[in-house]
């Protein structure tokens, strides 16, 4: 799987189901970094009620 260095991106929007650590039970660094915003709920419902606020 390749590796995307969104760390590096000005901002980061990540879409998760909740906020558990998933199967591997380590957290995600990227999570807690200053230019990353979370979107909790099924990435496919919540993207398809924020695309018509955006575009």
């Amino acid at each position: 799987m390749p590796v995307l260095e969104c760390w590096k991106a000005k901002q980061v929007f990540v879409s998760k189901r909740g906020q558990g650590t998933g199967y591997s039970g380590i957290e995600n660094p990227l999570f807690y970094k200053e230019n990353t915003r979370m979107f909790y709920g099924d990435a496919k419902k919540s993207l398809d009620s924020l695309l018509p606020v955006i575009g």
